[in-house]
């Protein structure tokens, strides 16, 4: 096979859905930071949402098998912690996927709306949500819970 463009692979990879949140990529999700070749090697520089995020061998998993499946065969992923992953970068369209699946996207601008109702009536029911990362909020309007992505 023909040595795939950069662009090509980014597109691939934006096909990976996040094992955590299946509706959003994990480029969407900002994890993807470098896509570049080394001579015949494709190299790959993620960086997880925090150091001892139990996703990241699903990640590692999913990324080396998407790759294989477009006949990569020489992938080498290289793990990032520094500058750690931040909520800033997700990308405009991983807001909109997240807010469509019922997740908060992060924004320390604006007061944390419900992703259901649009209502800023919310309230923290807990600091942590289904994943470390997230707090569980409830909608005081329409009375449904909700995830809200912690900025950081």
């Amino acid at each position: 096979m023909t040595a795939a463009t950069v662009a090509q692979v980014w597109d691939w990879l934006a096909a990976v859905p996040d094992p955590e949140i299946p509706a959003i990529s994990i480029v969407d999700l900002g994890i993807v930071r470098r896509v570049a070749w080394s001579g015949d090697e494709l190299r790959v520089a993620i960086t997880p949402t925090y150091s001892g995020c139990p996703a990241t061998t699903m990640i590692r998993r999913d990324i080396v098998s998407a790759l294989h499946g477009h006949g990569l065969d020489r992938v080498r992923l290289d793990v990032e912690l520094s500058p750690p992953w931040s909520t800033s970068a997700i990308t405009a369209s991983g807001h909109d996927k997240l807010r469509a699946y019922g997740i908060a996207p992060p924004n320390p601008d604006i007061a944390i709306a419900c992703p259901r109702c649009d209502s800023s009536a919310v309230e923290c029911t807990s600091r942590f949500g289904s994943t470390p990362c997230k707090a569980l909020y409830r909608c005081t309007a329409c009375r449904e819970p909700f995830d809200v992505f912690k900025c950081h």
